[in-house]
């Protein structure tokens, strides 16, 4: 009898482990409905929340708000550069914590999309991939090379099994459904020829190889093979067929607004137009729709690619830059979340019945199985509004609108009707002084102080720089005659020097000449202007400074950076001087890199000047320090820059990124949601500086004693720099 109880004990715990197997162990795959998660498809609505682009402080509630907003899934890429800025040397630490983001999804009741790349554009630095990678002998990138094949799946199969070895994949119990490999690869493929198809279809089977029991995708590439799925990305979708007609329609990246870049305004998407696009995508039989970005987030340090882009990405998302829901744009597609899942029974299991209601309106009629039903009526016209017959009622539809019948009797949501108003965001000073201001002289004097090369010839900046720091400095030497007209009262000789990235500070004989700079669109430019040169030896320095690195193009690896010339001189008496093929000298990097001011022991280490600052407002390269307590309450901080030029920020050692403060040039005005949307259309700030205001993490400061490092390359008042809180209602 005994021994009976004790089988029947361990045949009912053998059941029970069986039963909780199956229950933790979902298998996915797809039908061309929808992605199937444990044997039930799903209408899968997701959002892109990079983790380096905030703190780990501020995962679970970013994404606690993505759940509360309706979503099923947070989408994220994967950012090789951050991970390996060396050569097998790994850091997953912090902001970088991929496992530690990944559990927090689990943890808080989401699914995840791991987009793996490597390479990922997104407005970040060369692309994800690191520097080093590019010197890699006899590297070609993303086209059948093998050096560069075996470098992406080197690092690709160290991120699967990182998340294997955590039990991550759904397959496993844990949050992820979907991983991508490569990233809008469709143009460059057709520019690669038959090397691009060969390295197209190699990355497709290196990624299902590496079995993580849940499907692949690739985006932007109609060429996907099979089993992977293809995708779409842009401000609209609902024209996108997937390659295969077994695979479900998917849209991976729903431009939920657009990146700045400094000098540029700030863009902006009408939410009802967001919204329209959202259900017009899911009238068409969409399955699967992940916003790009539901929270932005910052390109701290020196992670903003472009170049150019700024270091807000906050991408006008439903949660701000700071983590605050921005209104109408989070409540509006949270109803439209609630109205597309009451739709979910007979999305998924049937297709739509398209019925013509007038010259630009449509109804899309699902009648799914066990008696569910659900409609979309649809009005393309973008100026006025309709008034439509359907099932013998009347429906009046504002323009540029779909309303969402979960019964195909009663309106529970139309995309133009908005019933939240728009958040009012401030930006106001706080009662947190900075104490005690010190400066720092870069002292341009001393500049072949310490390690320097030398070379006949200009060289490229990324070649010598390996992208160790945005400031490279070119020097040489002009000797001028006593005898040259200019010196006898005549007009000043005339510098032009050619670059290629991105911004020139020029410096004769220790004085600031004149700078210029590139724009994202034209990297290359000319700074041309009148120099004081003196009778004898002239020293000629060049600083020249990079704002992020190229993030996408063909074979954007090979683009040139840095002052290649030619320098020339115009107006000597023996006409022009071309001195570019003249000794150069080298250096890499400031002299307070250096020496590591920025870090509290650096800071410590060196004699500061206290003082006023009114002498030190308009002198270039100088370093900033000062103190400041923690303020009190739980409001998202932000320092005001506004009465500086252009330089990089710390705090408490950590990279608060680039600032500038250069205006905003553009066509600002008013902005129609209806009608198609593309990024020019809605533009703000034109006439400010693209960027005034620059995050501060709150996890990064100490109650008390919190160092402030700031390098001007221009020359600014410090004085006058604020930390302010944001806040709305």
């Amino acid at each position: 009898m005994e021994t009976r109880s004790v089988s029947k004990l361990f045949i009912l715990l053998a059941v029970v482990l069986l039963l909780g197997n199956q229950v933790i162990q979902c298998a996915v795959t797809y039908d061309k409905k929808a992605i199937i998660i444990n044997g039930r498809r799903r209408i899968l609505l997701s959002g892109s929340i990079h983790y380096p682009r905030s703190t780990p402080e501020m995962w679970e509630d970013l994404i606690q708000k993505a759940k509360d907003g309706g979503l099923d899934v947070i989408d994220t890429y994967v950012f090789w550069n951050i991970h390996e800025a060396a050569p097998g040397n790994y850091n997953f630490e912090g902001r970088y914590d991929l496992v530690r983001f990944i559990k927090t999804v689990q943890k808080v009741g989401l699914y995840a999309h791991l987009r793996i790349g490597p390479y990922i554009c997104g407005e970040w630095n060369f692309g994800g991939f690191p520097v080093w990678l590019k010197y890699v002998p006899g590297i070609s990138f993303r086209t059948d090379n093998e050096p560069f094949k075996a470098a992406m799946q080197g690092f690709t199969q160290k991120i699967v099994q990182m998340m294997k070895s955590e039990n991550l994949f759904e397959s496993q119990g844990g949050p992820i459904i979907l991983s991508q490999i490569e990233n809008e690869y469709g143009s460059q493929r057709k520019a690669f020829g038959a090397a691009g198809d060969a390295y197209l279809n190699w990355a497709a089977r290196m990624a299902v190889g590496l079995d993580t029991g849940v499907p692949w995708v690739m985006c932007k590439e109609d060429d996907a093979p099979d089993p992977v799925i293809n995708s779409c990305n842009g401000f609209y979708c609902d024209a996108f067929t997937p390659n295969k007609p077994y695979k479900p329609t998917m849209w991976t990246e729903a431009w939920s607004g657009w990146f700045t870049e400094f000098g540029g305004p700030i863009y902006q998407r009408p939410v009802q137009d967001l919204a329209f696009a959202v259900a017009r995508f899911i009238q068409k039989g969409g399955s699967f729709v992940n916003y790009y970005m539901y929270h932005g987030g910052t390109n701290f340090g020196r992670t903003a690619g472009g170049p150019f882009i700024t270091t807000s990405y906050d991408y006008d998302a439903p949660i701000d830059e700071y983590g605050l829901i921005r209104e109408p744009k989070y409540s509006h597609l949270k109803e439209l979340h609630k109205a597309i899942k009451l739709c979910e029974p007979a999305l998924i299991s049937s297709y739509p019945t398209v019925t013509n209601l007038g010259q630009s309106q449509q109804a899309y009629v699902f009648s799914g199985t066990q008696g569910s039903c659900a409609a979309f009526l649809s009005n393309f016209d973008g100026n006025s509004a309709a008034s439509v017959m359907f099932n013998n009622m009347h429906y009046n539809l504002p323009p540029w609108s779909v309303s969402i019948l979960p019964d195909c009797r009663n309106v529970v949501f139309n995309t133009a009707k908005v019933g939240t108003q728009t958040s009012n965001m401030q930006m106001l000073p706080i009662n947190s002084m900075l104490l005690a201001w010190e400066t720092f002289d870069e002292r341009i004097s001393s500049l072949e102080d310490g390690p320097t090369t030398t070379a006949v010839g200009l060289l490229e900046q990324l070649n010598v720089t390996r992208d160790s720091s945005d400031y490279l400095w070119y020097m040489t030497s002009v000797d001028i005659s006593s005898s040259e007209s200019f010196l006898r009262g005549g007009k000043w000789p005339t510098l032009t020097v050619d670059s290629r990235g991105h911004a020139v500070h020029v410096f004769i004989n220790g004085q600031l000449s004149g700078s210029a700079y590139g724009t994202r669109e034209a990297r290359r430019f000319t700074f041309s202007g009148p120099v004081n040169l003196q009778d004898g030896l002239n020293r000629i320095a060049l600083l020249s400074v990079t704002i992020g690195l190229p993030n996408n193009g063909v074979h954007f690896e090979t683009w040139k950076t840095g002052i290649l010339g030619p320098v020339s001189l115009y107006g000597l008496d023996s006409g022009k001087m071309d001195l570019s093929w003249q000794k150069w000298s080298y250096k890499v990097g400031l002299k307070g890199e250096a020496m590591d001011l920025i870090s509290p022991s650096g800071a410590s280490s060196v004699e500061w000047v206290q003082g006023s600052l009114i002498a030190q407002r308009q002198k270039p390269l100088m370093w900033y320090k000062a103190y400041f307590n923690s303020p009190e309450g739980d409001e998202p901080l932000a320092l005001d820059m506004g009465s500086m030029e252009k330089g990089q920020i710390w705090i408490n050692g950590e990279s608060i990124g680039r600032y500038w403060m250069v205006y905003a040039k553009g066509s600002c005005g008013g902005c129609s949601y209806s009608g198609t949307y593309r990024a020019p259309k809605c533009q703000l700030g034109c006439g400010e500086p693209t960027q005034r205001w620059y995050h501060v993490p709150r996890s990064w400061l100490k109650p008390t004693g919190n160092l402030l490092v700031i390098f001007e390359e221009l020359g600014g008042d410090a004085s006058k720099i604020t930390l302010v809180k944001r806040t709305g209602n």
